[in-house]
């Protein structure tokens, strides 16, 4: 922090800033919409997520691998909205960063992770339905929870090594004239990725994983099909277990489907700017990263408007109904549903 105060000092910011906040070009009505809208995501995205969290750890009926995979993806997002999406609200308002150049490293380092460890998750998920849509018979053998747990510990070792490595390293920005420069003058917490580490995200973050992910689903739905001429010749107990395994698959198919579309912008983005002369306006990084950390408030309310269980683990949450004794052995699920 003393290198960059005597950078500061010793350069001629007036290309770059100043170091400190600008006056904000918004009108206060703005500024309350904007606060009023973000904090609203937040609370959605904190809350509903753990609401999540609390329904599966504590009804027993939802302890299963596949709920043990949920049960991690909303620790990540409640993560997300707890940790980093308050201070990226105000930076994003304010059009400026107040907390220091150490702690943007840390914030970034964390979304960077969270970000990539949501898309291995998905992975996973994927994983888990392809065995359960596709080789039904070999499932309980397969995904049991010792491998869930292993696979668990990739998604969330491999991402935060990656991140913190990077950005603590400042390996992304080698090579990137006037980046030096940029962070000791600039008061928005910059971080621009080279080439090199732009189509090393991209890749290995983003477009590896979701291609494994579409085509593991793309499989599962050509399998889905062929059940579907068979489902009515199975006995009913065989019959009702391939309609929850097929509605599981959807329901988690439209959140990997939700998250693709929420951080595709953001990512290839991220891999075009350094080919475009980091062109790219700030305001549309900053709105598509936004756009991306909503994918974290959509999930529980996916989550609530495909499965019942969750409406009524929901509810009893909310009427404090978890904190009467045994409880947690309730039946969630009605005789008629499939999920």
């Amino acid at each position: 922090l003393c290198v960059f105060a005597f950078l500061k000092e010793m350069l001629d910011c007036s290309e770059y800033g100043n170091g400190s906040c600008t006056e904000n070009e918004r009108s206060v009505g703005v500024r309350a919409a904007m606060y009023v809208f973000l904090a609203g995501a937040i609370f959605i995205t904190v809350f509903g997520n753990l609401a999540m969290i609390i329904s599966i750890s504590y009804f027993k009926q939802l302890h299963t691998p596949t709920n043990l995979l949920i049960l991690s993806m909303a620790a990540t997002d409640f993560l997300l909205g707890f940790t980093i999406m308050p201070y990226s609200m105000i930076r994003s308002v304010e059009n400026c960063w107040y907390f220091g150049l150490t702690f943007c490293k840390i914030h970034y380092s964390f979304d960077l992770m969270l970000s990539i460890t949501s898309i291995f998750h998905l992975c996973s998920v994927a994983i888990d339905r392809f065995y359960a849509i596709c080789y039904p018979l070999h499932y309980s053998t397969k995904m049991t929870v010792p491998v869930i747990r292993r696979l668990l510990l990739l998604c969330w070792s491999i991402p935060g090594a990656f991140a913190f490595a990077v950005v603590f390293s400042e390996a992304y920005a080698d090579g990137i004239e006037g980046y030096d420069i940029l962070v000791a003058c600039s008061s928005s917490c910059p971080v621009m990725f080279n080439k090199l580490w732009g189509t090393t995200l991209f890749m290995a973050g983003f477009f590896t994983p979701g291609s494994v992910m579409v085509g593991i689903y793309g499989k599962i739905f050509a399998v889905s099909r062929k059940h579907a001429r068979v489902i009515n010749n199975l006995p009913e107990n065989q019959n009702n277990q391939m309609r929850k395994d097929k509605k599981a698959a959807k329901t988690l198919g439209i959140v990997m489907g939700i998250f693709l579309l929420c951080w595709f912008p953001c990512f290839f983005t991220i891999l075009l700017d350094p080919f475009l002369n980091f062109s790219t306006p700030a305001v549309l990084f900053d709105t598509l990263t936004w756009f991306g950390y909503f994918n974290s408030t959509c999930n529980p309310l996916i989550y609530g408007f495909f499965y019942p269980w969750f409406r009524r683990a929901l509810k009893y949450i909310l009427l404090g109904k978890i904190f009467s004794s045994h409880f947690h052995n309730i039946n969630l699920f009605s005789q008629k549903e499939t999920e």
